[in-house]
């Protein structure tokens, strides 16, 4: 019993969670169960557990995870604003003209609301609200129409300043601002993949992808090119300040990310839809983000410390570093692990559960792990559109009129999950995508 305390400790953790209790609670409850078994076990005495309040107190002064609320703020205040409804309309409208026109506005839509919120929930639902009713009145395809709408919204993933980026960043021990060059690159190819797939579509099936009616298309001209500018530069700005003062060096995430947000209301207040509503809950959803991401942490530290007694770090890390391949077996074993478990956790409880033990065995094995965090990325991504658990399409499910069947939404993101495999097997095979931009 004793060898197989910290393996058996890790499955009784991920027993209870599939089992639908929270995660956060599993985590801390296993923690002291095996705690006092290791207690009479030998392994370690109960002044072991003194070292808790100290490492949630150090998680708790952690400068770096300030940007997760501020990042969650920006992006749930420009929702409230309607910012995405503008650009969807206004996009679609000037794209509606060429066949597949409001699937590549869905993606180029997508990519910008990635950049200025970051958050995936978000986007899928603006999108699905917006864009989908208006797809499937022109004759769109349902199962493109869903597909490209969950994908696109899944960008928020990887294209920077995304809130799965700043907690990866935070478990590696990495530079967020490295991570967030690094991840640069990868999301904007695979915007493109996403939109070559669509115009491939729109050039063999023509009637799955039809172009906008003339009177869908009410604007034109200056009128249009003026809407354009005005429901573009705003958020374009936005993301400029953002990410060129973290890239700079001139502001830290944190302080990049609190300037988002104050950019966001400043958005609202220009736009006239800066309401005290839409602040409470703005700062709503924030706060039940932000005590989510917490309480996981403070779960996750307390099994980390008690795993560690229990010398189940040493466990993983021997198994990892002695796999068949070496580093490509470690990989295939890592991406596999992420993305099986992508169907049923959220990628917070991923990156505090899975990453900590990861992280060794990258290091030992020599693996550059700034790109590790960005194969992480997506890898989680791609976990978001698999049927039949991913999140971005119960998103999607939940605001799509029920003339859309279920197995149409998941028929839809198919395509898109090869993509996304695709591109990762690309970063994996050019390593070069990532390290580019981050080696001075």
């Amino acid at each position: 019993m004793n060898d197989s305390l910290g393996p058996l400790m890790f499955a009784v953790a991920f027993a209870l969670i599939f089992t639908g209790y929270p995660v956060a609670f599993s985590l801390g409850g296993t923690a002291l169960c095996f705690a006092a078994l290791g207690v009479s076990q030998g392994y370690f005495e109960w002044s072991l557990m003194y070292a808790l309040p100290e490492r949630i107190f150090g998680i708790m002064a952690n400068y770096v995870l300030l940007a997760v609320p501020f990042f969650i703020f920006m992006g749930t205040m420009l929702e409230k604003s309607k910012l995405a409804e503008d650009l969807l309309q206004t996009i679609g409208i000037l794209f509606g003209r060429v066949r597949g026109g409001l699937a590549l506005a869905v993606v180029f839509v997508g990519a910008l609301l990635a950049a200025a919120t970051g958050v995936v929930g978000a986007s899928v639902v603006a999108m699905g609200l917006i864009s989908l009713p208006v797809m499937l009145r022109n004759g769109y395809s349902p199962s493109l129409a869903t597909g490209v709408i969950a994908a696109a919204g899944t960008l928020g993933q990887i294209i920077p300043p995304s809130v799965v980026l700043v907690v990866l960043a935070d478990q590696l021990g990495i530079s967020v601002g490295d991570l967030f060059i690094g991840s640069l690159l990868p999301g904007v190819a695979l915007s493109g993949l996403y939109m070559l797939y669509v115009a491939l579509v729109a050039l063999l099936h023509p009637r799955a992808a039809p172009a906008l009616p003339a009177e869908e298309r009410s604007v034109a001209g200056a009128t249009l090119a003026r809407r354009v500018l005005l429901v573009m530069v705003p958020p374009l700005v936005l993301i400029l300040l953002v990410l060129g003062s973290i890239f700079a060096g001139v502001a830290t995430p944190t302080e990049a990310g609190a300037l988002g947000a104050l950019g966001a209301m400043a958005l609202a207040l220009a736009n006239g839809r800066l309401t005290l509503t839409s602040v409470r809950e703005s700062s709503h959803s924030t706060m039940r983000l932000t005590a989510m991401v917490i309480f996981l942490l403070i779960g996750s530290t307390a099994f980390s410390l008690v795993f560690r007694g229990l010398y189940g770090d040493v466990f993983v890390e021997e198994l990892l570093t002695n796999l068949p391949g070496g580093k490509v077996g470690f990989l295939l074993v890592a991406n596999l692990s992420i993305f099986i478990l992508g169907f049923f956790l959220d990628f917070f409880e991923i990156a505090f559960i899975l990453l900590p033990l990861l992280l060794p065995a990258a290091r030992i094995l020599g693996i550059d792990i700034v790109w590790f965090g960005v194969m992480v990325g997506m890898n989680l991504q791609t976990s978001f559109l698999t049927p039949p658990f991913g999140f971005a399409l119960f998103f999607l499910r939940g605001v799509a009129p029920e003339s859309v069947s279920t197995t149409a939404i998941y028929r839809g993101a198919l395509p898109f999950i090869l993509i996304q495999l695709c591109g990762l097997g690309l970063m994996v095979a050019f390593p070069e995508l990532v390290t580019w931009l981050v080696e001075p």
